[in-house]
């Protein structure tokens, strides 16, 4: 049985610790990531011992909770400049509180006709965002998948023999060497191989150069893939002129928008996915910036009918009688927690505008990095961004040693990435307290530690 007042009282001790915690982070009082030894830390958890034998009440779940935040990595914090992982607002942290009790796994309708209608609404929203007012959605978990249910229904349209039959050897994939790992993973999946995938022309920033597109005459092409924005450099490709070149040739178009099609949501940045409406199929995670906790991503097709063929299955214990609101035959997951829920409640505190202004300043933010980064000496800015991500390097040493040093005591959190074969630096702007003081200390102890 649900013991309630021990919930009860769980629950206010996890909202407090969780609200301190934050309030921490925002402030910047403590280490932005931790990196104890997983075996020193589980015998500072307890954790065995728990495993093991239980018994934990309120008074002792304080003090494992209090640790366990202790040794997180706080995506709050001004210095986390590293993933494109949200820093969650408070409502989608709600949803996950309601869904962690109710648990309907919603993709069959009646195990959450609530949570489903959600759903629904969430994905009109969005498929009315990105020009595809007849067209059909779903959310999954994460971005990965949501890649490879849109290469699922683009196969389906070039190859609906392929589910019965397996896949033909002559279908092909366009794509850059930029584009996110999920598509070459998802190709072998499908069992196509990596042979199939064709090495799209970019231009010297990795962006699709649509100039230097393939003649495809005589072959089997399955989908061309563009990025709205490329995870490793935050640039976005020239959708329209690609879309228009996919539309003359009559091959599907899918733009991996996980992390930048949330610039819809704001006036200043939503010309740079202009011609997204000309995909087939779009992705757009929820869980990067539109502040929702992971994970919560959508596959957006322009004809409903698509995302149907994606799959085709057959069980006795699920497919039968009326199916018309089930989830279930759009996605790979048979289980699915309450995603839309999280979408829903960011929006339904903030709206469209307070989103669109969250993404409007991350972006800003980002810039104005770049203005300052440029400004000093030994610092190289190789272009000037476009969303909340920029790749830069300092002096001629190693980049990577430079990252290392700044995360040997939890300054600050960055990242890395290759561009045109030149290691540099990389951050990306996700939390709301990252301000000009946090980007000017950056820059600060990089060149302290590169002295």
């Amino acid at each position: 049985m649900w013991n309630v007042e021990e919930f009860t009282e769980s629950a206010g001790i996890t909202v407090e610790e969780l609200s301190a915690y934050v309030a921490e982070s925002q402030r910047g009082e403590a280490p932005v990531l931790r990196r104890t030894p997983p075996r020193e830390l589980a015998d500072r958890l307890g954790l065995r011992e728990l495993i093991v034998k239980g018994g934990m009440t309120p008074a002792s779940y304080r003090g494992f909770l209090r640790a366990f935040l202790a040794e997180s990595t706080r995506l709050h914090h001004p210095a986390f400049l590293a993933h494109q992982t949200a820093s969650p607002d408070f409502p989608a942290a709600l949803a996950d509180l309601v869904h962690g009790a109710i648990n309907n796994p919603m993709n069959i309708y009646e195990m959450g006709a609530s949570a489903a209608t959600v759903e629904f609404e969430v994905l009109r929203w969005m498929l009315d965002k990105v020009g595809f007012p007849a067209g059909g959605g779903v959310l999954t978990h994460g971005g990965s998948l949501a890649n490879l249910t849109a290469m699922l229904a683009a196969r389906a349209r070039v190859a609906p023999e392929a589910w019965e039959e397996g896949v033909p050897g002559d279908l092909v994939i366009l794509a850059s060497p930029s584009a996110h790992y999920s598509i070459s993973r998802a190709v072998s999946i499908l069992g196509l191989g990596q042979r199939a995938v064709v090495p799209l022309e970019t231009d010297e920033l990795g962006r699709i150069d649509p100039a230097r597109l393939p003649d495809v005459s005589g072959k089997r092409v399955m989908a061309l893939v563009a990025a709205a924005c490329a995870t490793g450099t935050g640039l976005y490709d020239d959708l329209r002129a690609i879309g228009e070149w996919c539309r003359e040739r009559e091959v599907w178009f899918h733009v991996d928008g996980a992390h930048g099609a949330s610039a819809l949501l704001s006036d200043r940045h939503a010309h740079l996915l202009d011609g997204i409406g000309l995909a087939d199929s779009v992705i757009w995670d929820a869980h990067k910036m539109l502040r929702t906790s992971a994970l919560s991503a959508a596959v957006l097709v322009r004809r409903e009918s698509d995302l149907d063929a994606a799959f085709k299955q057959e069980a006795s214990y699920l497919f039968y009688g009326d199916q018309g609101f089930d989830q279930i035959a759009r996605t790979v997951e048979c289980t699915k927690a309450e995603l839309g829920l999280k979408v829903f409640m960011n929006l339904a505190w903030r709206g469209e505008r307070g989103l669109g202004d969250y993404v409007a300043s991350r972006y800003d933010t980002a810039h104005r990095f770049w203005e300052l980064a440029r400004e000093r000496p030994g610092f190289t800015v190789p272009y000037e961004p476009e969303s909340n991500i920029v790749c830069f390097r300092h002096g001629d040493g190693d980049q990577v040693a430079i990252r290392e040093r700044l995360m040997r005591d939890g300054t600050f959190y960055l990242t890395s990435t290759e561009l045109a074969g030149v290691r540099h630096l990389r951050i990306t702007v996700m939390a709301p307290a990252t301000d000009d003081a946090t980007l000017t200390a950056l820059l600060d102890e990089i060149e302290a530690v590169s002295g």
